[in-house]
Order: structure tokens, then sequence, then C-alpha cells
């Protein structure tokens, strides 16, 4: 199996999440009435956690797939595997998902090879179903079963860009960060760090995104910032936290990182 499976049972303990619009309650529609939801928006800006979030929120399994040029329509269905001398079909996390009912999150979906979108076609539309060539099995989804996929449009290239035949099968949320006040709400409880301490680095992710297609091809997500600020509440001196934390993972080019460690002291002091 090459997918990243996360599944869970309904968690006792609902995952923070600070709403930044009505997407929760989107969400909530789209649950009740059994629509596919497409989440959309920068690298982490949060669909991970909200997805997360809603899932707990409405009780629901949760079975998440972190999509892969290598990820196939069998990663994601099933295959035959040999077990003690035996052949013996293995549901993959879609089936499991289908059969079980609950939350199938497919991230950052784009990535998977084009066999998959082709897969998840009929649970897209009325009919809601899963074919099984290999089990000559055709599973209906239960209510309780819901399609959630997600994909930064920024960053994706025109070959691998979401085909409009597919967009159109879903019902898209559209996400971005926060605006600095909540951001620095987040961060700070995560990371532990005082929000007085944890304002100037949301103030810096914000001059560090503004550069995104200049010098950067993505920018400063919050899960980042979250980062720095763990580092700094650990006693790391701040400007080493912040070139770990927010310079080092965007860039390797050395002129570049020399600019923005140049930004990052002017803004943090």
């Amino acid at each position: 199996m090459k997918a990243v499976l996360h599944a869970v049972g309904a968690p006792l303990k609902i995952p923070a999440y600070v709403p930044s619009g009505n997407e929760c309650t989107l969400f909530e529609h789209a649950w009740r009435r059994r629509l596919p939801v497409l989440l959309k928006g920068p690298t982490g800006c949060g669909k991970t956690r909200f997805v997360a979030h809603m899932a707990a929120r409405l009780s629901l399994p949760l079975h998440t797939v972190a999509c892969h040029d290598d990820l196939t329509a069998a990663d994601l269905t099933g295959r035959y595997l040999l077990k003690g001398g035996d052949t013996v079909w293995t549901d993959g996390p879609l089936t499991r998902a289908v059969r079980e009912g609950g939350i199938c999150y497919l991230d950052e979906v784009v990535e998977a090879r084009k066999d998959v979108t082709v897969v998840l076609h009929p649970l897209t539309d009325d009919r809601r179903i899963l074919p099984l060539e290999r089990t000559r099995e055709e599973l209906v989804a239960p209510p309780g079963f819901m399609l959630v996929v997600s994909y930064n449009p920024g960053y994706q290239s025109l070959l691998k860009a979401l085909k409009p035949s597919t967009r159109q099968r879903f019902v898209a949320i559209e996400f971005d960060f926060l605006p600095a006040e909540q951001e620095i709400e987040v961060v700070a409880a995560e990371s532990g760090l005082a929000p007085e301490r944890v304002r100037p680095l949301v103030a810096l992710a914000g001059r560090l995104r503004a550069l995104k297609g200049q010098d950067l091809e993505e920018g400063v997500s919050t899960r980042l910032i979250v980062y720095c600020a763990a580092l700094i509440a650990a006693g790391v001196p701040i400007v080493d936290a912040v070139l770990a934390g927010m310079i080092e993972p965007l860039t390797d080019d050395a002129d570049v990182k020399a600019a923005l460690l140049d930004v990052a002291r002017a803004v943090i002091g």
C-alpha cells in the first residue's frame, strides 16, 4: 500500500480549528446532502486540519490518503495479496470508506496518477457507486460516506491541473491564510509562544508571502510559522528559528536566503 492512511473512529477530542468564513456550515450542508467536496488553497493554510475538525465534529471515521506521483487507482480500491499461501483480496482506503462509511480525504489529489480520477467519477454523481472489476462488485456508497479532495491551484503545473470535468463534480470551498489576528491566535495556541511574540512572525510571513511568484514558488504556510514559534518557545534564538523554520524550507538559493534574512531582520528587529 503506497498511500499514507490514517483511519480512526469517532475521535473524543475535536481538533482545534479557527473558521475564517462559512466553510464549516457549507461542509455540514454538503454532508447532509451527500455532496462531494473539493477544498482548494495554498499549502499549509489548514485544509487538512479542517477536514479532521469536521470529521470529529460530525462523529465520522476519517480515512486520509496523501496523494503522490505513484499513487494508482489500485492503491485506493485494493488488490489481491498473498497471505499464508492464499491469494486474498485486500480493500484499499477508498473501498473501506465506501463499505463502512465515513470521510475519505484525498490530499493533493492532482498529484495522483490519472486513473485515480476515473475511479472517483462514479462516486461523485447521483449513482454514488464504486465498481470493483477485480472482485466483480459494484459497491453503493452508504449515506454515511463522503468524498473530500484537496489541491493547491497556485502550485500545480498545467500538466497537473484538475480538469474542469472533474472540478465540476464537487462543491468547492476556497481556503486562504487566516487574517493576521486570527493567525496569531492559532500559532500561539499551537506553539505555546505568547501572542505578542508571535505577532512579528506573522507579520514576517505576510511579507514573505508577498514574494510568491517572484523569488519564491510558495509563501510561508501557517504550519511553518508554528514550527518557528515552537523553536523560539523552546529557547532557540529568534533569527536562528526564523532561518530554520521559515526561510530554509522555502528556498535553496543562497542569494534568495540572504535577501529573505534581511527582510526578517527588518521586520522582527
